[in-house]
């Protein structure tokens, strides 16, 4: 009888450790506490790491899309840059610290249009490719994609004004959707050519968008400046 009695204490010593076990913890399936995106697209295999695109942020839920095209976030830096003639190659470019501010304010989802193959960090290789694409009105193929643009209802939409016009790979991000009734907003870093052709440009690859005739726009040399401009335009529009 001693022996049995002694039997079931041991198994019940061994369930009872089994207990705390650390995999039993809570949370221990996500130890990093994983931040779900608005925006993706299926990543890269483990061993092809060097093509993993840059996933969108996201500032808590929220029905705002900030969407934006930097050649800081599109260059590929050979060598030193001249950061006097080519201020908005370096991060943050201009555009990307616009759009910081904007999320800042509003605290939409924050979405930075990237191509595949990126634009050379040199002015005048850039501008040789980003004619040439103009030329041709080619549509750059992008990195990744926003998966549910249905749940946004309002769009800011920032760029450089690239040779007289939008850069032909904002309007292969528009192209790819369906604005139709979503308000849009435009905020635009340019240099002496202003706004040039570019809101032509979006307004044709946004039919049926309702886009604001209140464009924040600020001269490339007075981008890095400009936080409380961004913030008074904001407050214009309600936020």
């Amino acid at each position: 009888m001693k022996k049995v009695i002694g039997l079931l204490l041991a198994l019940a010593f061994t369930f009872s450790l089994g207990g705390c076990s650390p995999e039993s913890s809570e949370g221990s399936g996500n130890p990093q506490g994983q931040e779900t995106s608005a925006t993706e697209e299926p990543g890269p295999s483990a061993g092809n790491a060097a093509e993993e695109t840059t996933p969108p942020q996201q500032d808590g839920e929220s029905d705002i899309l900030i969407a934006y095209f930097s050649w800081a976030d599109n260059a590929v830096i050979d060598g030193e840059v001249d950061v006097v003639a080519s201020p908005s190659v370096t991060s943050p470019g201009n555009v990307q610290q616009l759009a910081g501010w904007v999320q800042e304010e509003t605290g939409g989802a924050l979405f930075s249009i990237q191509v595949t193959e990126p634009y050379s960090s040199d002015w005048d290789e850039c501008l040789e490719r980003a004619n040439g694409e103009r030329a041709e009105n080619a549509r750059p193929e992008l990195t990744a994609s926003v998966e549910n643009m249905e749940s946004y209802d309002t769009i800011f939409l920032g760029y450089p004004n690239w040779w007289y016009g939008a850069p032909m790979a904002v309007l292969s991000f528009l192209e790819d959707y369906d604005f139709s009734g979503k308000q849009v907003y435009l905020f635009c870093s340019h240099g002496t050519g202003g706004l040039a052709n570019s809101v032509e440009d979006i307004r044709a690859s946004m039919p049926g968008a309702n886009i604001s005739e209140n464009i924040f726009d600020v001269y490339e040399e007075n981008a890095a400046s400009s936080q409380e401009d961004i913030q008074s335009w904001l407050t214009e529009l309600g936020y």
